[in-house]
């Protein structure tokens, strides 16, 4: 994994994937706001060239960025800061391409215009953390387009260093010392979960596990923590689907941020 560097300045980098569906299929779920929200972060779009397009990743933290390119469903980009005052502006192209046996390439490449290498190691985060989402996102068109979806964020901050930080929010979750394809559920205290371990970290990621989730709902479970801008986030994010989803959410939600809110404290926004 590397940042590609062009003469002219710009710098990138490119994350792929196949999935199945049909590219009409694909296209709602990475271009609408629903269908990201589905297994990304929550999204809301206004779909169409000159549109905004905003992610949530946590209290306070949108990331919004304008619609450049809306051509369905095929090609769609936007432009939007990379992060706080002072980053170059990132460009950030999405395609769909239609394949043989039912399935599509999903592209996405992440580019910007810098004369030093200050950001290049942002861009690589970004390229070390498509693969676990787009591991949420295939399954999701395997196994659950069509259903709705109910998901759950939660993102606090630790002074602790990253993998002190995973060591105390893992650990309280039985998440360390896991292998690939072993059993997993909460531990006592807190709401009901168990599934499966799907795909453990690498590089800047190293520190997180997926989850398939066949409790209290199917879904999908991102847990870890992260080195970003100077401080460390420990992350959940828990997608279900199924008609039962809705209702798992919104009981369990306030126990989950309780007890991850008094280990990892949300950030106070003025």
């Amino acid at each position: 994994m590397s940042v590609k560097k062009d003469p002219s300045g710009r710098r990138s980098i490119q994350v792929e994937i196949e999935v199945p569906g049909t590219p009409e299929e694909v296209w709602r779920a990475i271009a609408t706001g629903p269908g990201i929200s589905s297994w990304f972060v929550p999204t809301r779009s206004e779909e169409r060239e000159g549109g905004e397009v905003v992610s949530n990743f946590g209290p306070g933290m949108d990331c919004p960025a304008k619609i450049t390119t809306w051509q369905p469903p095929k090609l769609f980009a936007a432009e939007g800061d990379m992060s706080g005052p002072g980053s170059p502006r990132m460009a950030t192209e999405w395609s769909v391409e239609a394949r043989a046996g039912g399935v599509c390439l999903v592209r996405v490449v992440h580019s910007l215009f810098a004369s030093t290498d200050d950001w290049d190691n942002q861009l690589e985060g970004l390229e070390q953390g498509w693969p676990a989402y787009f591991r949420v996102l295939r399954r999701y068109l395997a196994e659950f387009k069509g259903l709705p979806c109910s998901a759950m964020q939660f993102v606090g901050f630790s002074s602790d260093p990253e993998p002190k930080a995973w060591e105390k929010a893992g650990g309280e979750l039985g998440l360390l010392k896991v292998a690939e394809g072993q059993s997993w559920s909460a531990p006592a205290g807190f709401p009901r979960m168990s599934g499966e371990v799907d795909m453990l970290g690498k590089g800047s990621h190293k520190n997180t596990v997926l989850l398939r989730l066949d409790a209290p709902a199917p879904g999908t479970a991102y847990i870890g923590a992260f080195s970003c801008g100077g401080m460390v986030m420990v992350c959940m994010s828990v997608y279900l689907y199924g008609d039962k989803a809705k209702a798992a959410i919104e009981r369990d939600e306030p126990t989950w941020q309780s007890r991850l809110g008094e280990r990892c404290p949300m950030p106070q926004m003025g």
